[in-house]
């Protein structure tokens, strides 16, 4: 049965009897709905301008102006073309469609990372993971210059590490140098991004993490414990050296200055000898006899001082033995004395006092003293 055929009060196709109490009247609505368009229709003229005056207060009240923060700058565009910067503050814009505001944050820092294998310069693969982190300083070359601002930045801080990798070698990238390759990476990525007027400044560039390869990590890994090693046993010897070489300094300034000291002690010594044999000089030839006798008679001492002597009174009746010294040698004989002794009597002329023994019967006192004679 039809919704709208009569019987049972079963009218309403949802089973909502019309007994048990009134619904909204969907009729009366409708009814009073096309009576106020009539009117509208009709020659309503001044309900119409309301509306609109009001939908034009509206539209000014509330699209007519901007607040942009401190952080931030406005960029206006009158009909889609850039025509001014608004800094922080309340601003009056013409509203939309005529002018558009669009904010940009200038203090907040933005960051792209990316992890990607490179060619070495000296055809190596090498695993770069870097992180760029940059600020806007110029807004409207920031819009309007890039499509993708962030995908911008990858791609050129992607092609700026390559160049700075590529110019490198392993053993380079994996020695330690990173600051330098980062500083190079984030002037060519600066002047990259420059050279499009991005209107983006690098604030930092950091490399996370540069590898050999899986496959290779464990060769690498090698050749970095070689490295470290020769490194340790260098500091090593660099510290033995500073410990020798100055002792090996100050043996070798003590050698030289106990030669100096030697040296001049032999000076003094030779000039002292050479003093004393002028003045033993002047006084042989002022009176020769006399000085020849002094001159042997202090031998004679210096000889007879180290000799044992021995008295023998019974006028050779007795046998005498000679007591010797320990170890059964005769007593050393000052031979430079002795020496100096008949050098200095060889001297003497043939025509002098009988009273002094020539310089051939030096030793006859010491032979006289052995047979029993007194010295």
């Amino acid at each position: 049965m039809a919704w709208n055929e009569p019987g049972g009060g079963q009218r309403d196709p949802w089973g909502r009897g019309t007994g048990g109490g009134k619904g909204p009247d969907l009729e009366a609505w409708l009814k009073r709905l096309r009576q106020r368009l009539g009117n509208f229709r009709g020659g309503g003229a001044g309900g119409v301008g309301t509306i609109i005056v009001a939908l034009l207060l509206a539209w000014l009240l509330f699209d007519s102006w901007a607040v942009i923060n401190a952080s931030q700058v406005g960029v206006v565009t009158r009909f889609g073309a850039y025509d001014r910067t608004l800094p922080p503050g309340f601003h009056f814009v013409l509203p939309r469609p005529f002018e558009n505001v669009r904010k940009v944050d200038m203090t907040s820092v933005r960051s792209v990372s990316d992890k990607m294998q490179m060619l070495t310069k000296d055809e190596n693969i090498v695993q770069v993971d870097f992180n760029i982190q940059y600020q806007v300083n110029n807004a409207e070359q920031y819009l309007f210059s890039m499509q993708n601002p962030d995908e911008a930045v990858r791609q050129a801080a992607e092609a700026a590490v390559r160049r700075v990798v590529g110019a490198s070698t392993m053993d380079t990238i994996l020695s330690g140098e990173g600051a330098a390759m980062v500083a190079a990476t984030q002037q060519s990525l600066q002047q990259l991004l420059n050279s499009y007027n991005t209107g983006i400044t690098i604030t930092e560039v950091n490399f996370q993490n540069i590898s050999p390869p899986a496959e290779v990590k464990a060769a690498f890994d090698d050749v970095n414990r070689a490295r470290e090693d020769k490194q340790r046993i260098e500091d090593e010897a660099k510290a033995y050296a500073s410990k020798i070489l100055p002792e090996a300094r100050g043996n070798a300034a003590r050698i030289v200055a106990g030669a100096q000291a030697y040296e001049i002690t032999r000076e003094v010594r030779a000039q002292g000898d050479s003093q004393r044999f002028l003045a033993m000089l002047k006084e042989y030839r002022a009176a020769p006899a006399v000085t020849r006798k002094r001159l042997w008679l202090e031998t004679i001492e210096q000889v007879m001082a180290a000799n044992t002597k021995v008295l023998d009174e019974s006028n050779g009746r007795n046998l005498i033995y000679l007591p010797l010294p320990q170890g059964g040698t005769a007593p050393a004989t000052p031979k430079a004395a002795l020496s100096g002794a008949g050098t200095m009597l060889q001297q003497a002329p043939a025509s002098t006092s009988g009273s002094v023994a020539p310089a051939s019967s030096v030793t006859a006192p010491a032979a006289a003293a052995v047979s029993g004679g007194q010295s």
